[in-house]
């Protein structure tokens, strides 16, 4: 890969702005000043140090968000702020073209998935792999016996054939958990509905083996994972 190039991968700055900063010396590749942009590295093992940092390439990175509310899920809009744009302000240093995968709508907070790696995303996505989403939910109500027997066979909401089967942890009150691994649009929301109950409250707790743990990552913030977290 051409150096400025990979510096602009790296996020240090526009082509421009890392062509002048390889002219005045102040980036080291390999502990060597390179000044020529269009020198060729090895982006797989290069070591890259600009103001005291050292800098390696990933092809793929993986982060997650306890997402807040009054945020869309999409990397861009001109007239809502995006999840995205909450993102690059927590880690500003973060490579571009990340994206979320999936959606949660404005209201809903919790486990967000962002990542540059398109085929994850299809697989966390493909219906035919059946990834589990798991919310916890808070109700205008309780449930009844048969509304969560309708839930976990499956509802009418609208769209022809039933929901696919659902899994409803229920110990009473107006709050539950849910699992389901279909994303029909507002789909937990339109699922209670068909049952009389109207959701309040909606926070996605889990996406796959990815656990939300608000301890360690408060409403709001995100972070950088393993892949090896990921299936």
């Amino acid at each position: 890969m051409r150096l400025d190039k990979l510096l602009v991968e790296l996020n240090i700055g526009t082509r421009s702005e890392v062509k002048a900063l390889l002219k005045k010396g102040l980036i080291l590749v390999d502990g060597e000043k390179i000044n020529k942009p269009e020198t060729k590295v090895d982006e797989n093992t290069v070591v890259v140090t600009y103001q005291g940092r050292d800098y390696s390439y990933k092809k793929f990175s993986y982060y997650v968000m306890n997402k807040p509310k009054g945020v869309i899920t999409a990397t861009e809009d001109a007239k809502e702020k995006t999840v995205m744009d909450v993102f690059y302000r927590l880690i500003p240093d973060a490579p571009k073209g990340l994206a979320p995968v999936g959606r949660l709508d404005k209201d809903t907070t919790g486990l967000l998935l962002i990542t540059n790696d398109g085929v994850l995303a299809h697989n966390m996505l493909s219906p035919k792999r059946h990834v589990d989403k798991t919310y916890f939910v808070t109700l205008d109500g309780e449930l009844s016996g048969e509304d969560i027997k309708a839930l976990e066979e499956g509802v009418h909401i609208g769209e022809g054939e039933p929901t696919a089967p659902a899994s409803v942890d229920y110990n009473g009150g107006n709050t539950c958990h849910i699992t389901i691994h279909e994303g029909k649009f507002h789909q937990v929301k339109r699922m209670f509905f068909a049952v009389g109950r109207q959701v309040m409250e909606l926070k996605r707790t889990a996406f796959g083996s990815l656990k939300l743990d608000e301890e360690k990552l408060p409403c709001g913030q995100a972070k950088e994972i393993d892949i090896t977290n990921i299936s």
